[in-house]
């Protein structure tokens, strides 16, 4: 069976491996980066690279951290890619034989125009875009290559080198917008590379983003089905509550008045999140505060966005603090969603509309809800969700947190309230954007600022010249935070005594 990767592309004409059955569309979007091109249908795929004895930069490398939670360790290494995680953060047994990541078990490989993190000799991993062989130098081109190789062009240094799939890993939006690596003692050079390597990954990530909008539109395309409903639905053994007529609390509310149980009002119902009953509520029929029994939902339309898959947008100006719709989906329990979430990951299902209900119920809009399943995380949102008490049981509510314009994209903060996303980078744009959903967004500070007070580092943990972990020589002037490989000073031993680096 042919593998096509990133999707298909109906009607687009296809070259094929003569070595294997994988297939590409005959595109730079599509193709593998290091693929061999033989004629207008054939090709050598980059699976048949073949590492050449005694070649440095043939050597296979691994990343010294951990994919999930970026830290050191024990760790199990991909043996096609630099991927390393701790057999923890995967959830898994350690594997029999070989392990490969699940990218590299998908085909997943470098394309043209991506921004990766390449591995050169004993330098610290360094920022580059993949070239296509066509537009690089004459004599970058002459240089001795194999099947699976590609051209990288470097950031700060404008260097080229050849290098293939082992020694490379992706580039993220996480690292686009990260200050780690702009600390101090970092070299001018690396400094610009990062710094170029920021302001072009943003530019490609506009230029497919926009690509795919386009393409959206023109193919008419729509939200994945889901099946419409007005109201929680239990599964299983899970009930929703209803409580007795005279054990609904009872506000001080009057017909008369202005607006009575109103946003305004001083209803002690609205002030402790529940919602009236029609025929316990003194102000009767006049009462303002049955907006989820009488579904009074703000004016919203489904729409796509051009980083984050479908949203929600309002239709009209929405007030602070006003309703905009109710959270509906399946309410399950706790097993149920573990079942859902474990099915989800087998089957690569990476969007989940999980939300926490009480300590015993999950609100799952995936399979049944209604349009607020649309709404996006962002860490800088103009929603919250709120758990109103409507006839005894719980329903979530989302309100404006601030004044909405009309055409506006509605958005909440998941918090660590929605359950199956793991650590997924988060692309909300925001100022305070936290860089992974269930990560507390970074405070902005507020008022009069307090003086910082600067711990000094006692030493780095990563070698100053390659960036990778492990044994380390360290620098004995007073003040000085470096550390070396013995190996990236070029000395055979560890020294003896006092060794100042000059």
């Amino acid at each position: 069976t042919a593998s096509l990767w990133p999707r298909h592309r109906k009607g687009s004409r296809l070259v094929r491996c003569v070595r294997c059955p994988v297939a590409y569309h005959a595109t730079d979007l599509c193709m593998a980066a290091g693929c061999v091109v033989l004629s207008n249908n054939s090709i050598i795929c980059p699976n048949h690279f073949t590492p050449r004895r005694g070649v440095k930069n043939h050597e296979h490398v691994n990343v010294s951290w951990c994919f999930v939670c970026t830290e050191g360790g024990s760790l199990l290494c991909c043996e096609s890619c630099p991927a390393a995680f701790h057999r923890e953060c995967l959830k898994m047994e350690m594997p029999k034989g070989s392990w490969y990541c699940n990218d590299c078990k998908a085909g997943k490989k470098p394309r043209f125009k991506d921004i990766l993190w390449v591995k050169v000799g004993r330098y610290r991993w360094w920022p580059a875009e993949v070239s296509h062989p066509k537009t690089i130098p004459e004599n970058i081109q002459r240089m001795k290559h194999d099947v699976g190789e590609f051209p990288v062009h470097f950031f700060g240094s404008n260097d080229y080198l050849w290098t293939y799939q082992a020694r490379v890993f992706p580039y993220m939006d996480v690292d686009a917008n990260s200050k780690e690596k702009m600390g101090k003692g970092v070299d001018a050079t690396y400094k610009k590379a990062l710094e170029e390597a920021a302001v072009r990954f943003r530019e490609l990530q506009a230029e497919k983003e926009l690509r795919q909008l386009q393409e959206d539109r023109k193919n008419d395309r729509k939200p994945p089905p889901y099946k419409h409903i007005k109201v929680n639905r239990p599964i299983g053994k899970v009930q929703i509550f209803t409580a007795d007529l005279s054990e609904i609390p009872r506000c001080n509310c009057k017909a008369t008045d202005e607006s009575p149980c109103g946003m305004d009002s001083e209803c002690i119902n609205r002030m402790l999140l529940y919602e009236c009953h029609p025929q316990v509520c003194p102000a009767g029929e006049r009462c303002l505060n049955q907006a989820f029994s009488k579904r009074q939902y703000s004016q919203v339309e489904i729409f796509r966005t051009l980083s984050r898959g479908w949203g929600l947008r309002c239709g009209h100006d929405i007030k602070k603090g006003q309703f905009v719709s109710e959270y509906v989906g399946e309410v399950i329990d706790e097993e149920e969603c573990r079942s859902r979430i474990r099915h989800a990951q087998e089957n690569d299902i990476c969007n989940f509309y999980m939300l926490t209900l009480d300590k015993d119920r999950i609100i799952d809009a995936g399979p049944k809800g209604n349009e607020a399943r649309f709404m996006n995380h962002c860490c800088q949102p103009n929603c919250e969700t709120q758990k109103w008490t409507v006839s005894g049981d719980t329903r979530v509510g989302l309100f404006s947190l601030v004044d909405v314009a009309a055409g506006t994209e509605l958005t909440f903060n998941y918090n660590l309230e929605c359950l199956g996303n793991g650590k997924t980078v988060c692309k909300c744009g925001a100022p305070n954007c936290s860089g992974f959903l269930g990560v507390r967004p970074k405070g902005r500070g507020h008022g009069k600022r307090k003086k910082k007070v600067v711990v000094a580092k006692e030493r780095e943990d990563e070698c100053f010249s390659c960036g990778d972990g492990g044994q380390m020589v360290s620098c004995k002037r007073p003040g000085c935070p470096k550390v070396y490989h013995a190996d990236c000073l070029n000395l055979t031993k560890r020294p003896a005594g006092q060794w100042l680096f000059i």
